[in-house]
């Protein structure tokens, strides 16, 4: 349907649809907006939006109209074929959408940003309640607000945020898929393993299995790298790796404990590619006879120099750390080349000796199967060969340094996974198919004519390597880990081949650590950490924990026991792995709208497969390593649990959590009630929370972990300021019950009366079985001075809970429960403070600065005694307000709203269980004793009885009380409950009502009607008549109460039910007033006379 505000409208049969005509601003174009009335019916054309020859909107005509905006066009007028959706700063942008003019902003990208974005700034639309009002008044806004509006401007801290920003982003170095994602991932996946340690792999396991080896490590990476990407194009990454993309998935607690060991572990990697780097170049010094002091010392020196190397290339900046990654990728590319030309260039004598052959079938053949030797099978050659895939989040560690990380992420590091494992099966392959397992490196083993060679392939090409069989041989694929030079076109380029390989996965290593031990610390997950969050230069460089990393490099390079930690370290690579696979099954299965991952290519089961596949390779690998992994990673899932960081990230595991909620609800809608499960589900009428907080606290007390319980406020007086009110201060009071670990629900309606609040709540709350059973309030202290509409409300709200069938309790204690005044008190003492502190602290600063000689510092001192003197004025102002609030403070009205916090001493809860309302009377205080801090209390039973059958009554209350299994201490059977009260005590239940009674009796027929319609809410006579015994036993029951109760700690007394429409109020609140009048804490309790006890299993 059309929208257009104009009265012609409804009158236009050809009114397109969709029409959206532009509101000039300049001049009023009166020729656009006429309508054609008896024109042809619309014609509905297909719009695109795709076009971009012409780098403009095509525009759907009417009929008719299409020569008009033809004109239009070469008039040289915008239209909406060259306005930009977004282009919110033009003075043409109000648009008259859907036919009338308005303030909503077209969809735009700057609307649905973090605060905090540094991708460009957010903009704040306008509110529903701006829109609606202004609707709902139809008034006109003002220029400066619309265009304010329009133009999407944000308040004044956003801007100064965006302009920060922008400072921060001048000159900033980003990279695109290549040099950030697929050189880094292929340069740390290619390791020392490649050149020195794949052929023997290749020679123990075979060709066969050897590619089995190589294929089951890629499938281990390449789904983590499915689920990578997958994560990573859900929504914008920033920096942090695999920290962020887990941490955003699973929530603070995974990517607390797995964010703090990844950084750790790329931490000492780097000194393991650095020792693996050291230690070749030590052996080209013990070959050319330079050892400076012995090995281990130099490995020390040369891996010193060449961490302090990297460091500086890391500190320079990232720009430079890129540039020196290309270079070694170039390096190790030509290694490998080399390595590939080195097998077609025919061999000479000397390399045959050694085992060299070029490709032969016979020697592929030989060594297609598998030959284990020296204890190796294949889960520990399958070991030592993994490390070698690891190294794919190389390129997801800098994501924050990434152009587009959801684009450069999944590509670049799927591509390096598949370029890699190109090259690991090539070299596999290639160096089984040229190369024999044993060689003796000796010329002169030929075979001798005649010899028999039993299908070995050396001795079918002309050699005799069978003594190693007996004897141990240094050539060959199993005992050469040098095949790739000797095999290589120029040897000298394997060993560079090998100095870029540990030199760039170093590298990597080092810049990997520090920005994800940045993310960590910013995220305030571990509050000590937080001094490495902080960023330096334009790249936000983080200086401080690449100190950190070369600190922790340097350590383990001069402990030198990398054999040791390096099977934890893999292990803490595949715990990574594990979680981010299990992150990308966890979020699909939560099955949240948020999750929306741009990339396609991955499956739920896929990724859960992946997870167990690579807890199973960390226990391949270690199984030692794998336990201290697992211990280290729940010590901390635990600690940062505990903890609680306050943050939000809309993780899977609060998707779950809903999840698995309401399924539970709604199986629990399939559940019969049955009075074995019953437990008291509350709605407590504390208001704000924090305003009676010793009502919540005894509710909270026996349905804490055992039953349903929701703070409830009612908001009276004009709807618009109520649900305003009502809405700002939802989340905060909710907040202010996790704070205060209440499990407690907050609830809030606004209404026209108190009385249609409650009743709203007490129909609409709770949801299938989790709905209310039982109404808590507060005792109505101050009825005698309240309005009579009041007390009617607060009555009126027992009979609708009774009306509903839910059980009443009514709370009494001796100060009341609101603790306003004492809040406000507190509030404008914390500000005195927070002044009195400002005000130091200028002091402070001023006594720091050093003082001038001459005219200067005489005007210093001048100023500096003002301070004095206004500081001493300051704190004397603070003092006398001070002792004025505290001669103000109610110090019981303080000490009896945190009464149930406390813990209760030895005493007893009395029980007045007078009347049969099903057994809520009973349960409750049964449900308080097992609780820890009402544990020490024993429950004293009270009923009524006759005084010939006291000791009958006993025994059937306690068989009675056995039945139930409800321990007691001891039974009183109260036989003069019937009795009349003394005189003084009738005679201030009447001095209490006289106020409120109507004294018709008195009065003529006439004036006494006439009374009864002006106060309808007076006690008439006759009413005080009828229900007189009933006052009686109100009266006398309080005497009974005082007489053996007055010393318990809790009193649990029958609630007295007024008949409605029969019972006035304030007959009905003075029996309340009397009844529990100077007593210990009260509560009046009346269930709904449906059982909620039974004796029956």
């Amino acid at each position: 349907m059309s929208m257009n505000n104009s009265p012609n409208v409804f009158l236009d049969t050809n009114a397109n649809r969709f029409q959206v005509n532009i509101i000039n601003e300049s001049r009023d174009n009166n020729e656009a907006s006429q309508e054609d009335v008896g024109s042809d019916p619309p014609h509905y054309e297909e719009t695109s939006f795709t076009d971009e020859a012409h780098n403009k909107l095509r525009i759907s005509y009417r009929p008719g109209k299409r020569e008009l905006y033809d004109n239009f066009l070469q008039r040289g007028e915008k239209t909406e074929a060259s306005l930009h959706p977004y282009d919110t700063h033009n003075k043409m942008y109000y648009l008259q959408t859907f036919g009338h003019n308005t303030m909503d902003p077209v969809p735009k990208i700057d609307y649905y940003r973090n605060t905090g974005s540094v991708s460009g700034n957010k903009l704040n639309r306008p509110s529903l309640l701006e829109i609606h009002e202004q609707l709902a008044k139809n008034i006109a806004v003002s220029t400066s607000s619309v265009e304010r509006v329009a133009n999407g401007e944000s308040t004044a801290g956003d801007e100064t945020t965006a302009s920060k920003e922008e400072e921060n982003k001048t000159g900033l170095v980003k990279f695109g898929w290549v040099k950030g994602v697929l050189v880094r991932c292929m340069l740390n996946i290619w390791g020392v393993m490649l050149f020195i340690r794949l052929s023997w792999i290749v020679g123990q396991a075979g060709i066969g299995l050897g590619v089995i080896i190589i294929l089951l490590a890629t499938m281990v990476t390449s789904i983590t790298g499915l689920s990578t990407s997958a994560i990573a194009t859900n929504g914008f990454v920033r920096g942090g790796g695999a920290y962020y993309l887990i941490s955003r998935s699973l929530g603070p607690e995974f990517g607390g404990s797995i964010g703090l060991i990844f950084a750790f572990a790329n931490a000492v990697a780097v000194a393991m590619y650095v020792v693996g780097f050291a230690e070749t170049v030590v052996e080209l010094l013990k070959e050319s006879d330079t050892i400076m002091v012995d090995e281990s010392n130099d490995i020390r020196i040369i891996g010193t120099i060449t961490v302090v190397c990297l460091l500086g290339i890391s500190v320079a900046g990232m720009e430079w750390e890129a540039k020196a990654q290309v270079i070694l990728l170039v390096v190790l590319l030509i290694a490998i080349a080399n390595f590939f030309i080195g097998t077609v260039i025919p061999t000479n004598n000397e390399k045959k000796a050694r085992g060299f052959f070029n490709y032969q079938a016979s020697i592929f053949a030989e060594n297609f199967g598998p030959d284990f030797r020296g204890g190796e099978g294949f889960f520990s050659v399958f070991a030592i060969f993994f490390p070698a895939a690891t190294g794919i989040l190389a390129g997801a560690n800098i994501s924050g340094d990434l152009k587009d990380p959801q684009g450069a992420i999944p590509k670049g590091t799927m591509l390096a996974i598949l370029i890699t494992t190109v090259a690991y099966i090539g070299v596999a392959i290639c160096a089984a198919s040229c190369v024999v397992r044993d060689a003796t490196g000796n010329i002169n083993d030929t075979v001798v004519s005649g010899m028999s060679c039993n299908g070995s392939s050396a001795c079918n090409l002309g050699y005799d390597f069978s003594r190693c069989r007996n004897q141990p041989c240094d050539y060959g694929l199993m005992n050469n880990f040098q095949v790739m030079s000797m095999v290589s076109g120029f040897g000298p380029l394997i060993t560079a081949g090998i100095f870029s390989a540990t030199l760039s996965s170093a590298l990597a290593s080092l810049v990997s650590a520090p920005k994800v031990f940045q993310a960590l610390c910013k995220d305030n997950v571990y509050k000590g950490l937080h001094f490495f969050a902080k960023g330096y230069g334009k790249n936000n460089e983080p200086i401080r924990g690449y100190v950190l990393t070369f600190v922790i490099a340097m350590a383990f390079i001069l402990i030198a026991e990398l054999n040791t930690i390096a099977p934890i370290i893999s292990n803490f690579f595949l715990a990574s792995y594990a979680l981010i696979n299990f992150s990308c099954f966890h979020a699909s299965y939560a099955k949240s709208p948020g999750w929306r991952p741009a990339f396609r290519y991955y499956n739920m089961w896929v990724s859960l497969f992946g997870a167990l596949l690579c807890c199973g390779v960390m226990f391949v690998i270690n199984w030692w390593a794998a336990l201290i992994t697992y211990a280290i990673e729940l010590f901390l899932y635990i600690y940062v649990t505990y903890k609680k960081p306050e943050v939000n990230w809309g993780s899977s595991t609060q998707a779950l959590y809903y999840i698995n909620a309401l399924d539970s609800a709604l199986a629990l809608t399939a559940v019969e009630d049955h009075v074995k499960n019953f437990r008291p589900q509350c709605i407590v009428l504390t208001g704000a929370p924090m305003i009676r907080p010793a009502l919540l606290d005894i509710t909270h007390t026996f349905t804490k972990n055992n039953g349903l319980c929701i703070c409830c406020e009612v908001y009276t007086g004009p709807r618009k300021l109520c649900v305003k009110e009502m809405n700002s201060g939802m989340a905060k009071k909710q907040a202010w019950l996790t704070k205060n670990k209440r499990k407690a629900f907050y609830a809030a309606v606004a209404a026209d009366s108190f009385r249609d609040g409650v009743k709203s709540l007490l129909q609409a709350s709770g949801l299938g079985r989790m709905k209310p059973n039982t109404l808590v309030i507060g005792f109505k202290k101050d009825w005698r001075n309240a309005a009579a509409s009041q007390v009617e409300n607060y009555v009126g709200v027992i009979h609708d809970a009774f009306d509903f069938e839910l059980g009443m309790i009514i709370v009494r204690i001796s100060q009341g429960f609101d603790i306003t005044q004492v809040l406000q008190v507190q509030e404008e003492l914390e500000k005195l403070e927070q002044e009195r502190l400002a005000l130091e602290a200028t002091i402070k600063e001023n006594d720091f600065e050093e003082e001038k000689s001459g005219i200067c510092g005489f005007f210093r001192k001048a100023r500096k005694l003002n301070i004095s003197k206004h500081e001493t004025k300051k704190e004397s102002t603070i003092n006398t307000i001070q002792s004025m609030h505290m001669g103000e403070f109610n110090q019981k009205l303080l000490e009896s709203s945190t009464q149930f916090k406390k813990k209760q001493g030895k005493g007893t809860i009395d029980i007045w269980w007078l009347f049969d309302d099903g057994g809520l009377t009973i349960l409750i205080p049964y449900i308080l004793t097992i609780r820890k801090k009402w544990k020490n209390c024993k429950l004293r039973i009270f009923t009524g009885g006759k005084a010939n059958r006291i000791e009958e009554e006993k025994l059937v209350m306690a068989s009675l009380l056995s039945k139930f299994r409800i321990k007691f201490a001891d039974i009183n059977i109260i036989c003069d409950i019937n009795m009349k009260p003394n005189k003084e005590s009738w005679k201030f239940f009447e001095e209490m009502i006289e106020p409120y009674r109507l004294h018709e009796s008195c009065k003529d027929i006439t004036t006494a009607e006439k009374l009864k319609q002006e106060t309808p809410w007076k006690i008439t006579d006759a009413e005080l008549e009828a229900f007189k015994e009933k006052s009686y036993r109100q009266v006398r029951l309080n005497e009974l109460l005082q007489e053996h109760s007055r010393a318990a700690n809790l009193i649990v007394l029958s609630l007295p039910v007024a008949r409605k429409g029969v019972v006035s109020d304030y007959l009905y609140m003075a029996w309340l007033e009397i009844l529990s009048k100077n007593l210990p804490p009260t509560l009046m309790v009346r269930g709904n006379h449906k059982n909620v006890l039974t004796f029956y299993s």
